[in-house]
């Protein structure tokens, strides 16, 4: 179903605090930022319907599902960089 446009879920997201980065890149790789740490969490993801699968590079597995244009990522919560909703108070 590749129509030549990334999956609407591609690009990057952000916890509400901006200390957890994690961009879903185009070709079902992953690379998470946490802090000042580059690249803390790297590895692949899939996605089927809104549910995301990914397998980090060194083996262990986590899910993420989108509701409401909101990425939740086990016990976290991604907006999109450019969604209001994710800005700090």
């Amino acid at each position: 179903m590749n129509n030549g446009q990334p999956h609407p879920y591609v690009g990057l997201w952000v916890t509400a605090d901006g200390h957890i980065r994690q961009e879903l890149r185009a070709d079902g790789r992953y690379d998470e930022a946490r802090g000042s740490r580059r690249s803390a969490y790297t590895g692949s993801y899939t996605v089927t319907g809104t549910h995301l699968d990914y397998l980090d590079d060194t083996g262990f597995t986590a899910t993420g599902d989108v509701r409401d244009g909101v990425l939740h990522h086990e016990h976290l919560v991604l907006y999109r960089e450019d969604d209001p909703r994710g800005e700090a108070a």
